[in-house]
């Protein structure tokens, strides 16, 4: 007999439908699985017989065949148990009204004793699903309350294959989990641990960083060793304005697929905050490997990329971040299919000036010998340093900014004026596709928006002879000067706005490091 189950395949971070069909006939004695599986899918035969005799079912003796089509796309993973074992208990007359078993996508990796265990990419699963109009998706508990994020399909968690057999004889004996996808969306998105409050001191470093979040620019943090830097750069997601639904499902989705997704969490309603540490590889940061996976450049995806200590990152790991970083997407291609990661990010990195990390400070002496600092410096590419915005340079708090009584400005105050210049820019890039922030504007469109008078003309002339800043530098200050502005509620860039932008280039300047 010839039964037909559903199952899914993740490729990337969406889920392409599978059909599994299950041939029990006598015309032999061996068990087959076909259609390009790889070594975790042939090995659920024995799983799955294991689990279909351990809760008193029997296993045919005679030929079976499963064939998960298309079968020209390779498939991995240990989430079609659950479909195979169900499909060959309708092939072998076990489950009645085995025609049943086509309307619903069953996902699931079995135990010997019939348990599910939980799956990846349960979000992406449930959107295809829905899309495709099927009449619902039975996933394992652990993965429920994510895939009834999705609107328009029936979700049913079950833990024992048992359950799913008792499904098909008698569908009420599984309620479909209902989840308020809104209500459990707007209930952790302020709830934060840290704050900014919590700092003492640095002003202008919060400043800079208000700059950053409300035009979405990328920023560099230097200064000498404990002087706040991975302190301020944490806390910089609690002034970032809070995720949409539809960037905390995308968010969502990536997690999902990465097997990323925090236990008990449903759904991302937090921007993300992700800091590699400097020994990670180019396939871990921008994603790949055989079965191509998210990175941590797309895990960081509508949120907060962090590089702590940026020269000990090895140069190829930095270089292949420079065409995401304008793209917002990473394309991972092999000789069989290309695959599109989202990686729409903020890059804050930190860095010491000098390798004993003492250049430049107040009051302590720099021990690198002559030309070490520009050496070190150089450690960072131009064309990287061409995408970050903001060159910020951190000093140590003095001991009367530490002890001081008095509470700093907490995150809220700032986030709302991020949000308000936010709200500016979005009605000002309400026709231009896949722009959003000022950091986005192509130098066409700069000519359009950034427009500066005389007298700011002026400035910007002296300021770069004076300080030697690089052509590179033009555009940059021009578009922070814009996003001052936004925060300023001023519909044109003044002198002073250009002036505040200047600032934030020192590593422009020509000789920065001896």
């Amino acid at each position: 007999m010839l039964v037909k189950t559903f199952g899914s395949a993740v490729y990337g971070v969406e889920a392409i439908t599978i059909a599994v069909e299950v041939s029990v006939n006598n015309q032999g004695q061996n068990y087959y699985i076909v259609g390009l599986p790889d070594n975790a899918i042939k090995e659920s035969l024995q799983r799955v017989e294991s689990a279909i005799k351990s809760n008193n079912y029997f296993m045919p003796r005679t030929k079976l065949v499963v064939n998960l089509a298309p079968a020209d796309i390779k498939k991995s993973g240990t989430a079609f148990d659950l479909p195979i074992a169900i499909g060959t208990l309708g092939a072998t007359e076990q489950i009645e009204n085995p025609e049943k078993l086509s309307e619903y996508v069953i996902m699931g990796e079995l135990s010997l004793d019939g348990e599910v265990r939980p799956i990846k990419g349960a979000l992406a699963i449930a959107i295809q699903a829905s899309k495709e109009g099927f009449s619902g998706l039975i996933v394992p508990q652990q993965n429920a309350r994510e895939a009834a994020m999705v609107n328009g399909i029936r979700v049913y968690a079950v833990s024992h294959m048992n359950e799913v057999i008792g499904f098909f004889r008698d569908t009420d004996s599984l309620q479909p989990t209902i989840v308020n996808t809104e209500e459990a969306f707007a209930h952790a998105q302020s709830d934060f641990e840290i704050d900014f409050c919590d700092v003492k001191g640095q002003e202008h470093i919060k400043r800079a960083l208000e700059i950053a979040a409300a035009g979405g620019h990328n920023a560099i943090l230097i200064g000498p060793p404990g002087a706040g830097k991975t302190m301020l750069a944490k806390r910089l997601p609690t002034i970032l304005p809070p995720l949409s639904l539809q960037e905390a499902l995308e968010t969502t989705k990536i997690h999902s697929v990465a097997g990323k997704l925090p236990e008990n969490t449903s759904l991302i309603s937090k921007r993300p905050f992700r800091s590699p540490h400097h020994t990670i590889s180019d396939v871990a940061l921008v994603g790949g490997g055989g079965n191509p996976q998210p990175g941590e450049i797309s895990l960081a995806h509508n949120g907060v990329l962090f590089l702590d200590e940026l020269p000990e990152f090895k140069r190829t790991v930095l270089e292949v971040m420079r065409q995401p970083m304008e793209e917002r997407k990473v394309t991972i291609s092999r000789a069989k299919l290309a695959l599109d990661f989202p990686a729409s990010f903020m890059l804050i990195a930190s860095m010491n000036p000098c390798p004993c990390g003492y250049f430049n400070h107040p009051d302590r002496e720099c021990s690198c010998p002559p030309g070490t600092v520009q050496k070190y410096l150089n450690r960072i590419s131009g064309p990287l340093l061409d995408r970050i915005d903001l060159h910020v340079e951190v000093t140590p708090v003095a001991f009367n900014e530490l002890t001081a009584q008095h509470h700093s400005e907490k995150s809220e105050q700032i986030r709302e004026r991020v949000m308000a210049a936010r709200k500016i820019q979005e009605i000002r890039y309400l026709t231009t596709d896949n722009v959003y922030a000022n950091a986005h504007i192509s130098s066409r469109q700069l000519k359009e928006i950034c427009v500066i008078d005389a007298t700011g003309q002026h400035l910007l002339k002296i300021a770069m002879e004076k300080l030697n800043l690089s052509a590179r530098a033009y555009d940059r200050i021009l578009k922070v000067s814009r996003t001052i502005a936004d925060l300023a509620q001023s519909e044109s860039i003044q002198s002073e706005h250009l002036a505040e932008a200047i600032q934030y280039r020192s590593l422009d300047r020509e000789g920065w490091g001896g």
